[in-house]
């Protein structure tokens, strides 16, 4: 789409009203892309750049925006959701694939992980949703899966998190099981909603509002032709650090920090030297904990790969992280997943399934592409976020893409943009 079209229709979206209690997470996307304002990172995309250019990929939402932003702390405004990756899509939603997770920074939450290191396995969703609503969700699996019989199959359910407890009443528990079925049933292939929709409705990048990011990379027939494709929930990292394709972007808008606008400031302790949002426009000092929050990635390819392998691909996840600005801070949660799409199911009557694994020699291409997608992701994430205020009158301020383009044209670093595959 147009970027100037996009921008229309955000700003006709902005109109309407944000009380619903689950937003349609499967609109067209709104705001330009890192693609559209020319920001690359390298490579070339799948059709959707996003993780669904993985054959057989299915992507879902269910998005709560609602409640009183001035309501007391367990009865305040919602700002949160789910969104759920099915390797297989719902038709082949019990059908292992190969899979692995790499903690860079284990300050979070994933359930589901033992069994799926131990057996290299998983049988499936992914779903990514807030810090206190992950018990949920996991339960929310299993009562899906029951309504189809696959109670057994699915009996271990992959859920991580990340805390949105700055624009999200995450004390008011909004997260019920119909929420997380949303999320599944309203799974589909083809384009991706980003920014502030499922499990990224309330999240905070580089403390400029983010959520949902996802991009992809297709190899050339040369190096296989294999497609990986990267979706992730984005809630991490310092402003100062922030950079896009090596221009220190978060150093020339240190600006538009978080800050309330109600009579009083957020009550939880982490929010006390937060300021007024009437007095801190042009406040460049950070006044909330920066690299508190956590980041989880989703790694899916179609390339013939072994758990160990795809332990490998996770492992290069932090690469473009860090590229971006990240650090696996203390108190972040960094979890990475990375499946492939390869099938394993044995022929009917036998035993033993006949799998392909990919030469080592062959991996570096799918470094490169993971870590370029995986960058170009957590910009799509931020691109994608337009400003919201939360819980307790909090306010977070979405990236100002003019700014952006101002800063990438001072560096160098602006081609012209990139054509739609």
């Amino acid at each position: 789409m147009n970027p100037f079209r996009r921008a229309l229709l955000l700003g006709l979206m902005s109109c309407l009203s944000l009380g619903s209690s689950s937003a349609d997470a499967q609109s067209a996307q709104a705001r330009p892309r890192a693609r559209d304002l020319g920001i690359t990172f390298g490579g070339a995309t799948g059709p959707n750049n996003a993780i669904t250019d993985v054959s057989g990929v299915e992507v879902g939402h269910s998005t709560l925006i609602s409640g009183d932003p001035r309501g007391p702390r367990g009865k305040g405004a919602a700002r949160t959701g789910v969104t759920a990756v099915l390797p297989r899509g719902k038709d082949g939603v019990s059908e292992d694939v190969f899979a692995a997770i790499y903690s860079f920074n284990g300050n979070g939450e994933m359930t589901g992980s033992h069994w799926l290191t131990e057996s290299g396995q998983l049988a499936g969703p992914v779903m990514l949703t807030n810090t206190n609503d992950v018990g949920t969700v996991r339960d929310s699996v299993i009562s899906w899966a029951m309504k189809r019989g696959l109670e057994w199959e699915l009996g271990l359910p992959v859920v991580a998190e990340t805390w949105d407890g700055l624009l999200n009443d995450t004390y008011g528990f909004h997260v019920k099981a119909p929420h997380a079925h949303r999320a599944l049933d309203t799974a589909k292939s083809g384009p991706v909603a980003e920014g502030s929709v499922g499990g990224g409705t309330g999240m905070v990048c580089h403390s400029f509002k983010a959520g949902i990011g996802t991009a992809s990379r297709k190899l050339p027939a040369s190096e296989g032709g294999y497609t990986v494709g990267v979706l992730l929930q984005c809630n991490y990292g310092a402003r100062h650090l922030f950079t896009v394709e090596g221009v220190p972007v978060g150093e020339e808008i240190g600006d538009l920090r978080p800050c309330y606008t109600g009579p009083k400031k957020p009550s939880h302790s982490m929010f006390e030297k937060m300021p007024a949002c009437s007095t801190s426009r042009g406040d460049t000092q950070p006044r909330t904990p920066e690299g508190a929050g956590s980041i989880i990635v989703v790694v899916a390819t179609d390339a013939p790969l072994l758990p160990h392998q795809l332990e490998r691909l996770a492992k290069r996840v932090p690469l473009g992280i860090g590229k971006m600005g990240g650090l696996g801070a203390n108190s972040s949660g960094d979890i990475f997943l990375a499946f492939s799409t390869q099938r394993l199911k044995p022929p009917a009557g036998a035993d033993v399934a006949s799998v392909s694994t990919l030469d080592n020699e062959r991996m570096t291409p799918l470094f490169e592409a993971t870590i370029q997608a995986t960058q170009e992701a957590i910009l799509n994430s931020m691109l994608a976020s337009d400003t919201m205020n939360g819980a307790e009158g909090s306010r977070v301020y979405g990236l100002p893409q003019d700014r952006l383009i101002q800063a990438m044209k001072k560096y160098g670093r602006l081609t012209a943009p990139a054509p739609t595959p």
